[in-house]
């Protein structure tokens, strides 16, 4: 069977107040974050940070960092799309535990 070219995912992840790696793309693909929300479910505010990481250079370049997310809202973390490659990762926390929830698009695109 033949590997297809292109994988539409769904990521969701609650954020802690670690710096964790929330995707990684597999080798041979170049994945494309095509949206990437953040959603406050307690009626407290707390602060996000996302950012992607490069762990071959341990570079690490936030997209926003400490951003509050108001109570009971959500955000947008990118305003467009992030293209991550191969074995690059895309990493987020949250400010308070339990507060904060991930949902991203991804598409894996096979590297020619």
């Amino acid at each position: 069977m033949a590997t297809p070219l292109n994988v539409f995912k769904t990521v969701t992840n609650e954020l802690t107040a670690s710096n964790e790696i929330v995707y990684t793309v597999p080798v041979g693909n170049t994945g494309i974050v095509l949206m990437a929300q953040v959603a406050n479910v307690t009626s407290t505010a707390a602060d996000v940070t996302f950012s992607h990481y490069d762990p071959t250079t341990t570079t690490e370049t936030e997209l926003i960092k400490e951003f509050e997310v108001p109570g009971n809202d959500a955000v947008s973390v990118i305003t467009g799309k992030l293209v991550v490659e191969e074995g690059k990762s895309v990493k987020a926390y949250a400010s308070t535990g339990s507060a904060l929830k991930l949902t991203m698009s991804v598409l894996e695109s096979l590297n020619a």
